[in-house]
């Protein structure tokens, strides 16, 4: 297949998935999120049909796919307007990390958890002080006897409150001499020392974001992904394409969303002698503005994802920040845009449009901001000095 064509079965996964979501909806996910309640439900169902667990390998209970088919199910879901974060979180970030360099206990405890659904593992790298520079993380981990003792803290980390483990990226003790080494240790949230406290954000989202301290929270060694702390780099970058691939593919899903919301309307919006408002370019070239924008970073998402697939690792990460940057700017098009085209209505919860732009417009900033994959691309793409 070319990079641009999904597979019969691929297609088939994605309307399986479009009519998992479209059965909840955007009603469903925006009444949970207003409730402060967590979408248990589709989260539920989506790991009976195996959608979550798309990417891990089939010898723990998995699909066996890869990234694409996870992108597939993370456009879709969001397509219907449920984009469920913890998507990106688990089964891409986790899920990626221990299938590739987990020992055999963590693949064989935690990722059947992670495909059928029970389970959920968070994942906690952003530090209040660091910001984008993950070099200057200061949460650290030092040996004490047998065991590893955790103190630092963490920010806008998602869904934790739902997660029976959060994977955090610390640096070893020794990464005092300046160099990093960062290691990865899987923490049960119930465990001791490790207490969290929710922020409050302006993102209509069932799923919270939290501040995260540790204080000597003590793990067995078992806790450390990959049996080793030179494991931690290459286990962490091993998350991060992931990551980009299917958060640029909720965001290519959302954009399609409000597009589609806004073209309805748009046909259905009669004014000034019976004509729908679609009729006026003033209204139509700006939807079909928004959806060639969109239609563009769907290409990028799964350029990047067959790129990744084939273990193309570094042209995946260039494709993936393309892809995450192209995405986090269509959508947030495609959701203004479509504000715009509702008129009033369109900033009412019933038309389901307004209650999309706090998410669209973090997506321009996390997991990673659209001004560091600038300097990304002028640094590796462009070959321009480092800025940063």
């Amino acid at each position: 297949m070319t990079v641009f064509d999904l597979t019969d079965e691929q297609e088939q996964l994605r309307a399986a998935a479009r009519a998992l979501g479209r059965r909840y909806g955007h009603r469903y996910f925006v009444g949970k999120a207003k409730a402060g309640e967590h979408t248990t439900e589709l989260w539920a169902e989506a790991g009976r049909l195996g959608y979550l667990g798309v990417n891990i390998p089939t010898a723990y209970g998995g699909g066996g796919g890869g990234i694409t088919e996870l992108a597939i199910v993370c456009e879709e879901l969001a397509a219907a307007g449920c984009p469920l974060l913890l998507l990106v979180v688990s089964p891409a970030i986790a899920g990626t990390v221990l299938a590739r360099h987990g020992t055999e206990e963590q693949r064989a405890r935690h990722l059947p958890g992670l495909a059928d659904g029970s389970q959920k593992i968070a994942f906690a790298i952003t530090e209040p002080e660091a910001g984008s520079n993950f070099h200057r993380l200061a949460t650290v981990a030092r040996r004490d006897g047998d065991d590893w003792l955790l103190s630092g803290r963490k920010c806008y980390i998602s869904g934790v409150d739902e997660a029976g483990h959060v994977l955090v990226v610390a640096r070893t003790a020794d990464a005092a001499s300046g160099k990093l080494q960062p290691a990865l240790f899987l923490v049960p949230t119930d465990a001791a020392g490790l207490t969290m406290s929710r922020l409050d954000m302006e993102v209509v989202s069932p799923e919270q974001q939290f501040l995260l301290y540790l204080d000597d929270v003590r793990l067995p060694a078992d806790a450390l992904v990959g049996g080793s702390p030179d494991a931690g780099l290459p286990a962490l970058f091993a998350g991060l394409n992931p990551e980009r691939i299917t958060v640029a593919a909720m965001s290519v899903g959302t954009g399609r969303y409000a597009i589609e919301r806004a073209s309805g309307y748009a046909r259905a919006r009669t004014v000034w002698g019976g004509r729908s408002i679609g009729s006026h370019q003033g209204v139509s070239h700006p939807l079909a503005h928004a959806a060639i924008q969109v239609e563009l970073a769907r290409l990028m998402v799964y350029q990047a994802a067959a790129r990744y697939d084939a273990g193309r690792d570094a042209d995946a990460g260039v494709a993936g920040n393309m892809a995450k940057y192209a995405a986090a700017e269509a959508a947030a098009l495609a959701v203004d845009t479509a504000v715009q085209a509702h008129g009033g209505a369109g900033l009412t919860t019933e038309y389901g449009v307004a209650t999309l732009l706090g998410a669209v417009r973090a997506s321009r900033i996390a997991p990673v901001s659209r001004e560091m994959i600038l300097n990304f691309v002028a640094q590796h793409v462009l070959g321009q000095d480092r800025s940063y």
